[in-house]
This record gives structure tokens, sequence and C-alpha cells, in this order.
């Protein structure tokens, strides 16, 4: 069987986690940090770390074949 090549978008993306849960970062979190943009209650919950719902996981499991 030939290789299957991973997708470069999702690498950056996800991680698999050793239990097999994919995980992500959250959104939202790439500007207006300061001032007049988001309040630091909404930033401190972005921190935290996220996983990709039931429905993606396969998809993005194929994605990252070798992770």
């Amino acid at each position: 069987m030939p290789k299957i090549k991973t997708h470069s978008g999702a690498k950056k993306r996800f991680s698999l986690t050793k239990s097999g849960k994919v995980k992500r970062a959250k959104a939202y979190k790439r500007h207006l940090l300061n001032g007049h943009g988001k309040t630091t209650k909404v930033k401190r919950g972005l921190r935290g770390v996220a996983y990709a719902d039931s429905t993606n996981v396969a998809a993005v499991k194929r994605m990252i074949p070798y992770k």
C-alpha cells in the first residue's frame, strides 16, 4: 500500500491525545485582544484546551494519519 499524504492544514491545527481524542485550539483569539476588543474574562475562557466535536473526529483523523 502507498503512503497517505497528511493534510498540511490539518497537521498545523489538530493533534491527538493518548486516548485518541482530537485536540484543537479555540477560535476568536487572533486580534482585538486589548482595549475595546475582548474582556479579560472572555480571553481567559479562550485559553484552555478544546476537543473536536464527535461528528468531525473521523474526518480529522483521516487527514492526520501518522500523528
